[in-house]
């Protein structure tokens, strides 16, 4: 045992001098690696860690949402229904919600306004996100002047801007009382955006909305789970679109690394004669080749790795922010939380570090088997 370590050792110490000694050329493909590496896994890191954000807020999110369809779109759902639905066995809370989204025609940027909860508040109070406050140029006690559908003003007084901490769901939020939320969209009264449905057993979910369905034709009952599928489809969906447009460096990469695998220069044939000669066996040389490829695709795979994940996690992913976050005049500015899959980085090794490996092999094997003389004389 000590024997076999102490070859692989010697080995190991003889191909890091045969590495040097092609400095110029190891270093350029090292660099390229380390690039493709650095790209796979910031993006790996950061859909990631989108994800879990996403799955971290939706988890508050009410068990069911009951929209209406008037010609396959959104319709107002008249707030009536919500007491026949609390009727339904099972259903434990369901609340009529306001919200919509107000342009902004001062700066082009879309608010997410929604009508408070708390009736004890002041009408004109409004508590808002922290972008908008940015964007308005917004302390407390400030007027917001909003401008209804039918041109009429509505003001209201800062009475809270929600802390940057909570920018990822806030950033962009306007909460205004429900009498100015009708006012500014000029809603009729009874009406709701959609209704909040609370139900005590999640498995009973199916049945509950099977039951909404059938005592409104109309309407449409949205489960929690679908919600979270789809922003975890969104998120992927666009990810692979950044994919695609890194895939011809990538593809670039690949051609260049099999040329370099698979295709050994005269130096590198003459010097396998030269260790041939010597008294090196063919397993020695493939150990030899073996240990190159596994110290340049290694480097490459720890320092891309650890580069992406202070590029996302520090820097909060500068190269990917405006293709993976979305087109916004107001974006959320926000800290990733480290999220690190081992599965993903485990099918990241071996897709880059695995297959470089194993080509660096075969053009070996057959220098290896050939005859010392004519090696040298290549």
């Amino acid at each position: 045992m000590k024997r076999a370590i102490e070859r692989h050792l010697n080995i190991l110490e003889f191909t890091l001098a045969s590495l040097l000694r092609r400095k110029a050329k190891n270093f350029s493909l090292l660099a390229m690696y380390l690039m493709v590496v650095f790209m796979l896994a910031s993006l790996q890191f950061f859909v990631t860690a989108l994800k879990r954000e996403a799955a971290i807020i939706l988890d508050d999110a009410p068990d069911m949402v009951v929209q209406r369809l008037t010609a396959g779109r959104q319709d107002l759902v008249p707030t009536g229904h919500a007491a026949e639905i609390a009727r339904i066995r099972g259903v434990t809370a369901v609340r009529p919600r306001l919200w919509g989204y107000y342009y902004d025609a001062l700066n082009g940027a879309n608010y997410t306004v929604m009508a408070g909860d708390d009736t004890s508040a002041k009408t004109e109070s409004a508590s808002i996100g922290s972008g908008v406050a940015k964007a308005r140029n917004l302390a407390v006690g400030d007027l917001l002047p909003l401008i209804g559908y039918d041109k009429a003003p509505v003001m209201v007084e800062i009475g809270t801007i929600f802390p940057s901490g909570s920018d990822l769901i806030a950033a962009d939020l306007i909460i205004i009382s429900p009498a100015n939320f009708q006012r500014l969209f000029n809603l009729p009264g009874g009406q709701a955006t959609d209704l909040a449905v609370t139900v005590r057993n999640p498995k009973e979910l199916a049945t509950v909305a099977a039951k909404i369905a059938e005592l409104f034709p109309g309407s449409r009952p949205i489960l929690k789970s679908e919600i979270q599928r789809t922003y975890q489809s969104v998120f992927d969906w666009r990810g692979g679109m950044t994919l695609m447009i890194l895939a011809s460096a990538l593809l670039s990469f690949i051609i260049f690394a099999w040329d370099k695998a698979t295709g050994l220069s005269a130096e590198e044939r003459k010097e396998i004669g030269i260790l041939k000669s010597i008294g090196w066996e063919t397993s020695d040389v493939l150990l030899l080749k073996f240990w190159e490829g596994i110290v340049i695709s290694l480097t490459a795979f720890l320092l891309g790795t650890i580069l992406a994940y202070g590029h996302v996690f520090f820097l909060s992913a500068p190269l990917f922010v405006q293709a993976l976050k979305g087109w916004s005049v107001i974006y959320p500015r926000f800290q990733l939380v480290p999220v690190v899959d081992a599965y993903q980085l485990a099918v990241l090794f071996f897709l880059t570090v695995v297959p470089y490996t194993t080509a660096t092999i075969i053009p070996c094997w057959r220098a290896a088997t050939t005859d010392p003389d004519a090696a040298m004389r290549y």
